[in-house]
């Protein structure tokens, strides 16, 4: 047993295996990305393979085990572990979760412990789910943003780019180590209708899904949630139609929406029809001749 987790068992051994992070406690907006992470753990048919000391970095005052009582018979203590789990999707490729509660002490070392195991199981990526409210509508299709410490990863993602100092979670810790190590390493997030962010949003959900694919090639089967999603649509749907505020609010984010919308299409089709750096450089080699003669 390492002194910060314990193995259940012997490392298994994985090819290029995809690590997967939620860890409760920080930003999730409708518990977006814990619903994601509940489907792909399921999906996945994960097993524990190593558990975290919880009295290295859980504090049980704030996260208290449930005692389950039965006419007065203390049955159990359930208590709050942070769990690596191990699985694979529906073709086969190999991935590992990591969900629990986010660390309350000791953050490098969790982050440390977390980079030693990604390495001797042979990880090739880690993608870190969230969810933040946001002033967009629940009539389109979430939007995703990305972070990574990687200036090339960041490049390569179709994703939302944004420039903000705010606190960091956990995750962010993450991606710092296992970058440093090596491991390429990214945080996916989704924006969920700041006036639902109270209540369950599976669209939001199904879209963090549909973003780990497209950035691991995991394939995780989302119907469940696009079913709940539209029902949901016509939920809220009914009610923003019974008030004439709510309806005028909505309008205002779709226009906003569709503009942002918009100049990202058109900046793209800027940016493709731009010369490329090559081209640049023979056209001011040429520019500098000309100044020459």
């Amino acid at each position: 047993m390492n002194a910060r987790y314990e193995l259940h068992d012997e490392l298994p051994t994985l090819d290029r295996p995809v690590l997967v992070v939620q860890l409760t406690g920080w930003i999730d907006a409708s518990g977006a990305a814990a619903a994601a992470m509940a489907t792909l753990d399921a999906a996945c048919n994960t097993t524990t393979l190593a558990t975290f000391d919880g009295d290295t970095f859980i504090d049980y005052r704030a996260r208290r085990p449930t005692m389950e009582l039965r006419e007065g018979v203390n049955t159990r203590l359930v208590w709050s572990d942070i769990e690596l789990k191990v699985g694979a999707d529906a073709k086969g490729h190999p991935v590992l979760t990591l969900i629990g509660p986010e660390p309350d002490s000791q953050w490098r070392a969790f982050a440390g412990a977390v980079t030693q195991l990604a390495l001797q199981l042979g990880v090739y990526q880690m993608v870190a789910l969230g969810s933040y409210p946001f002033a967009s509508p629940h009539t389109r299709p979430p939007r995703l943003s990305s972070s990574s410490p990687s200036a090339d990863v960041v490049a390569n993602l179709p994703y939302l780019k944004n420039s903000v100092d705010v606190p960091a979670g956990m995750s962010a810790v993450l991606e710092h180590a296992l970058t440093e190590a090596g491991i390429a390493s990214l945080g996916v997030w989704v924006q969920v209708p700041h006036y639902v962010s109270a209540m369950s949003y599976p669209a939001a959900s199904a879209a963090l899904l549909d973003g780990l694919r497209e950035v691991t090639g995991i394939t995780i089967d989302g119907s469940e949630l696009q079913r709940e999603s539209e029902i949901q649509r016509l939920r809220i749907d009914q009610l923003v139609a019974g008030n004439d505020e709510h309806q005028a609010m909505v309008q205002q984010l779709e226009t906003l929406y569709d503009q942002v919308e918009e100049q990202t299409i058109e900046f793209d089709r800027a940016m493709n029809e731009l010369p490329s750096g090559d081209e640049l450089a023979a056209e001011f080699e040429r520019f500098l001749r000309d100044q020459d003669e």
